[in-house]
């Protein structure tokens, strides 16, 4: 029986990829004088493909012997997994340029109203996808405590 089920990982890989939207967004509001700047999103949709597809191609760690008293319990030593399958970057996401006809006189295309829209819509849902994360956790602390 798996303790955590596939609706608390999604919400887990959703919030890294709010995260990484946010960064994105904060990084086109700390651009927005940048001469010839093109702002930058991310699509969610295909970023969460993309990050199902990670985490299945990745190494998963279990429980290895130590010692020879221990139960086998058929697992990869820990150094064994790579650095890159713990943590996610936006270079493995699918971030696109954000059209724009509005260009200033020094090329920057950064609209910051529309980039403050979309921050607080980001952090509605990243607001959303922790409380049902948290939720979820209290579900199972109800649980391990025996219901008290």
């Amino acid at each position: 029986m798996k303790i955590f089920d596939a609706t608390l990982n999604q919400l887990e890989r959703s919030l890294d990829v709010r995260l990484l939207r946010h960064n994105l967004l904060a990084a086109n509001v700390a651009n927005a004088d940048t001469p010839g700047f093109r702002p930058k999103d991310l699509d969610f949709t295909a970023a969460m493909a993309s990050v199902e597809n990670h985490a299945q191609n990745s190494t998963t760690l279990q429980a290895v012997t130590t010692a020879p008293g221990h139960m086998d319990m058929g697992g990869v030593p820990i150094g064994s997994a790579s650095p890159q399958d713990a943590q996610l970057s936006p270079k493995d996401l699918p971030v696109v340029d954000i059209p724009s006809n509005n260009a200033s006189l020094d090329g920057n295309t950064v609209d910051l109203d529309r980039t403050m829209v979309a921050m607080a819509e980001n952090a509605l849902q990243y607001g959303a996808s922790a409380r049902a994360a948290s939720r979820k956790l209290a579900i199972l602390k109800y649980v391990v405590s025996d219901g008290s």
